[in-house]
């Protein structure tokens, strides 16, 4: 049977009294996803503000890089091969930074220190590991092995997925550039001496002789490993990056080393 009721009214959706709702958190955001330039500046504040915060102490403590015994700039040698070592991509599948963490320092050894790379123009820490991190790897494998490793890494890795560096073995290399090498990289900071650079292509040339005088150069880089690294008579880019491999880990001695920490 009809009636002349009128339907219930809907809720108010403006609130007690009429007065206006009040606008969510990601109303208000909405503000800024569609304001390009209001976006741009907010985006500026929040940049800016995470920087100080991240920035700001380090002027307050007494030193940013704990200097550590052994630590020293590498030898021409091992510099040239450095520079293979970038050329050649290798930070791409290897990090060079343990981090503090159990299961790092067990499989790799101690925690990579700042003072490691100091010297690292740029540094190599990366941050993806296809092949495992080679912070420590200096003397944990022979010579030998570094060879067949770079000719054919499946020969001792069967699993490994890295391409073939053969080619090093039988490419020869000079010291032709390698003192405006250390020149420029005095210009960014390294502690090269004058002595340094004028010494730099007969320290290059020595440290692949073990019958040479290299008495020189282990007074201007001390622990540097003189031998014939691939074994040919020429100085080879296999040379070069062998020894910058086999030093990577071995200047700290980690069996008295102690922390200091910043004040």
């Amino acid at each position: 049977m009809a009636t002349n009721e009128k339907p219930p009214m809907p809720a108010s959706t403006t609130g007690v009294g009429d007065r206006p709702k009040r606008k969510s958190i990601l109303d208000r955001h909405k503000i800024l996803e569609t304001n390009a330039t209001l976006l741009l500046v907010f985006s500026f504040l929040v940049v800016t503000i995470g920087g100080i915060v991240q920035i700001a102490p380090l002027f307050y403590l007494e030193n940013t890089i704990e200097e550590v015994d052994g630590v020293r700039p590498y030898s021409p040698l091992e510099l040239a091969g450095r520079e293979i070592y970038v050329r050649e991509g290798c930070y791409v599948c290897h990090s060079q930074m343990i981090r503090p963490m159990r299961d790092e320092v067990e499989r790799y050894g101690h925690y990579s220190l700042a003072a490691e790379s100091m010297y690292d123009r740029p540094f190599q820490w990366g941050s993806k590991r296809t092949g495992p991190d080679l912070a420590r790897v200096g003397g944990r494998y022979s010579d030998d092995w570094h060879v067949d490793h770079l000719i054919d890494p499946q020969s001792v890795v069967p699993e490994s997925i890295m391409p073939k560096y053969g080619f090093l073995l039988n490419t020869r290399i000079g010291p032709d550039y390698i003192g405006e090498l250390m020149a420029t990289h005095r210009i960014l900071g390294v502690p090269y001496t004058d002595e340094m650079i004028e010494a730099a292509e007969e320290d290059f040339r020595v440290q692949v002789d073990p019958f040479g005088d290299f008495d020189g150069l282990l007074e201007r880089y001390p622990n540097a490993q003189v031998r014939n690294f691939d074994g040919r008579a020429e100085i080879t880019e296999m040379d070069a990056l062998i020894a910058y491999l086999q030093m990577l880990g071995i200047l700290v001695d980690f069996s008295t080393f102690e922390a200091v920490a910043n004040r």
